[in-house]
């Protein structure tokens, strides 16, 4: 869990939202089009997309621009390039395992695009398969404000949550992808502050990155990767010392 976790708390440490908001809002958009495209394009009845629709919100997403996404997915917005979801994968510096979800209306320039960023690295794309294998999908609910962590531990397992990590008032709870709006609903109604809850791919072992000038190119493909406008989300099985990343500080 290392490397998403790592990851996820390097991105918000960086807080450069607003530099990259046009960027930010067509990942949103098109979570909100994935959504509502796999289930009711009504957020009350489809927990992933009142889940993508409340992430929008609280990013500062105008509303018509998350009503417009939710219309293109429901069929209902005329578009000349469709948008189609596609899996990449691959391994960066040091062996570390990468998984990049992408939704692209042109799949020649954004194979192209994830290709020149590991490349750029010293990485390499690699076939469909060659690393989702050290990967298993579970549901990821963040939570913020959290006060009581052992309280929290027991509304969990009622819940029916499998795992739970704590980082200052932060945590992500981790439970079977089949119940994560179970989980979810549970802890709102408990009255924990949820930030988001999504399926992920977690990692199902690590890679320990000890090298300064790996773990710079490790962290640099991971940047270039999200910097890409038609990728979604990134993946990887990476842990980089507390000492090495101070060094890079």
């Amino acid at each position: 869990m290392a490397g998403h976790s790592k990851w996820a708390n390097i991105k918000r440490q960086k807080a450069r939202v607003d530099a990259k908001k046009g960027s930010l809002f067509t990942k949103l958009s098109r979570a909100i089009i994935v959504a509502a495209r796999s289930g009711l394009p009504d957020p009350d009845g489809n927990f992933q997309l009142r889940a993508a629709v409340e992430k929008a919100k609280a990013a500062g997403m105008p509303s018509e621009n998350i009503e417009r996404a939710i219309a293109k997915g429901a069929g209902n917005w005329s578009d000349d390039s469709p948008l189609e979801e596609v899996r990449y994968e691959g391994y960066g510096p040091g062996g570390v395992a990468v998984l990049i979800e992408a939704m692209t209306d042109n799949r020649n320039r954004t194979a192209a695009e994830v290709r020149e960023a590991f490349s750029k690295t010293g990485g390499s794309l690699g076939e469909a398969g060659c690393v989702s294998w050290m990967f298993r999908q579970q549901g990821v609910i963040s939570l913020e404000n959290v006060a009581d962590p052992e309280a929290l531990l027991l509304a969990v397992a009622e819940a029916g949550g499998d795992d739970l990590k704590v980082e200052g008032t932060s945590a992500e709870v981790y439970c079977d992808y089949s119940l994560l709006e179970q989980v979810a609903t549970h802890l709102k109604k408990e009255g924990y502050q949820v930030q988001d809850a999504a399926i992920r791919w977690i990692p199902s072992n690590e890679v320990q990155v000890g090298d300064p000038d790996t773990a710079k190119l490790v962290l640099t493909l991971m940047e270039r990767l999200d910097s890409l406008d038609d990728v979604q989300n990134v993946y990887a099985n990476f842990e980089i010392d507390e000492a090495v990343m101070e060094s890079l500080a």
